[in-house]
């Protein structure tokens, strides 16, 4: 790793916000599962959540598709699959983690009044059908994107960028990027998996600390 790649790896993670996330609901389409992505990584998101469709089907990470579309942002944006729903909403809730789920509703509001500096989580429904009534009703806000043409809705992965910068605008102003969100060991150990994802998972199949970086993101063995 270059001196000059350690350096950029170290200014991103900076800007990573942790609290920040997506729960993409059966999203099964590759190009819009990589453009969610694509857009999480350039509004800071460490984290995404997935519950894959009902049909068994895996999520695309190595597709052509995925991998044209995404700019290799999965790489840099890790993503937790979920059994269902639900629990991945309850779960999320329990960390203090407000969901947000776009829905139509009548207790829904302009995405723009839900306060994002907030630790808050995106509830994005699949392409056809949408959040569930269920995980709409468990979310802790309802919130929409106004229209005013003939369709209803946005495409999930405009919706989505849509959401999430209006996140960032938020968060800019007040001043969440400015200083690491991740503290210095979690962002030591995401600096190493970032620049020697070829070395990590041997390190965490045989339970070992990850070595340390030095200045020029060189390993140290000591």
């Amino acid at each position: 790793m270059t001196p000059e790649r350690y350096a950029k790896i170290l200014r991103v993670l900076s800007k990573r916000q942790p609290t920040l996330s997506v729960l993409m609901d059966q999203v099964n389409k590759p190009h819009n599962l990589s453009a969610i992505i694509r857009t999480c990584d350039a509004v800071g998101v460490l984290r995404a959540h997935a519950v894959p469709p009902g049909n068994g089907k895996a999520l695309d990470f190595e597709g052509h598709t995925f991998e044209a579309t995404s700019g290799s942002a999965h790489k840099w944006v890790r993503v937790q699959t979920h059994a269902d729903t639900l629990e991945a909403v309850r779960g999320l809730q329990a960390q203090g983690v407000q969901v947000l789920a776009t829905h139509l509703s009548q207790r829904s509001v302009d995405y723009r009044e839900a306060d994002y500096t907030r630790p808050t989580c995106v509830l994005l429904g699949a392409e056809k059908w949408g959040v569930s009534d269920a995980a709409a009703d468990a979310a802790d806000h309802n919130i929409v994107i106004p229209m005013f043409g003939m369709v209803q809705s946005l495409n999930v992965s405009v919706a989505a960028a849509t959401i999430l910068f209006e996140a960032q605008r938020q968060r800019l102003a007040a001043g969440m990027y400015d200083t690491p969100q991740l503290s210095p060991e979690d962002l030591a150990r995401h600096a190493f998996e970032w620049g020697y994802s070829d070395l990590a998972p041997g390190y965490r199949e045989r339970g070992e600390p990850y070595p340390a970086l030095d200045e020029q993101g060189q390993l140290v063995m000591g």
